[in-house]
């Protein structure tokens, strides 16, 4: 059979580092291609830039030292093609679910009238149709998060930047916006670059996942995960997830062995 060609390379951060002006090193020496089409998660002990590399990535810092670029692309400005997902679903308290999804085409010039197609759009694609006037302060945590991945999907975004979006929920609702999360890359077709501190989401999420070390922080494996798309309603309880778990947490144990002074 013939080998697949490698999709190519959506980013590249080259030989980055990230020094804060406190004097904190949250990066050195992080390399990390990432390829159009896939779902990477970084994953990592607290602390260890995981968050600082995504934003870096959106461009809403600059690195210290090193590259970050789009190959093939004669744009230096992407902002418009990335959609950043925070922790917190940061919605405006005194708006409603539809203006709050409206905020970043609002942001760049465009009519409440004129966004009112792809308010719509992204509100299905979450599944929140019926609650368009609806207030923050009237859902639950997990339609919250909805809301806020909806607004990150109003920019039609080629990358999509996710901070630990599910760290606060509850288990029930973490794992149905994990399934929720992967049939809309599968819809869009967009790329993902997830943060986490879970093995098992990073496991049940991700066609690849970098381990990166503690601050400052690098990439020191790089684990193939499965492939972009839906999983099977019995993943969670399979031999393929299961293996795939260990095999990342025996990572992070070795790292962590090797760090001990």
């Amino acid at each position: 059979m013939p080998m697949m060609q490698p999709a190519p390379t959506l980013v590249s951060l080259k030989g980055i580092s990230k020094i804060f002006s406190n004097g904190v090193t949250a990066l050195s020496g992080f390399d990390l291609d990432i390829h159009a089409g896939e779902f990477i998660s970084l994953l990592g002990p607290s602390g260890c830039g995981k968050s600082t590399v995504l934003r870096l990535i959106a461009g809403l810092a600059e690195p210290t030292a090193g590259s970050v670029t789009w190959p093939g692309s004669r744009d230096s400005d992407h902002r418009g093609e990335i959609g950043f997902v925070f922790q917190d679903a940061t919605l405006m308290p005194w708006a409603n679910v539809a203006d709050n999804v409206w905020l970043p085409l609002r942001l760049r010039g465009v009519s409440r009238r004129d966004a009112q197609d792809r308010i719509v759009e992204s509100l299905a694609l979450v599944g929140l149709n019926d609650f368009a006037k609806a207030y923050p302060r009237e859902l639950s945590g997990g339609m919250r998060m909805r809301v806020s991945i909806a607004r990150a999907l109003s920019l039609k975004p080629r990358l999509l930047l996710m901070d630990e979006p599910f760290a606060a929920l509850d288990e029930i609702a973490r794992f149905r916006l994990n399934d929720d999360l992967l049939r809309l890359q599968s819809e869009l077709r967009c790329t993902v670059v997830f943060v986490t501190h879970s093995v098992y989401e990073s496991a049940y999420l991700s066609s690849r996942i970098a381990v990166m070390s503690a601050r400052p922080g690098r990439v020191v494996a790089a684990i193939e995960g499965m492939p972009p798309g839906p999983r099977a309603e019995d993943f969670r309880t399979g031999a393929a997830y299961a293996q795939l778990c260990r095999r990342i947490s025996q990572v992070l144990l070795d790292q962590t062995a090797e760090e001990r002074p």
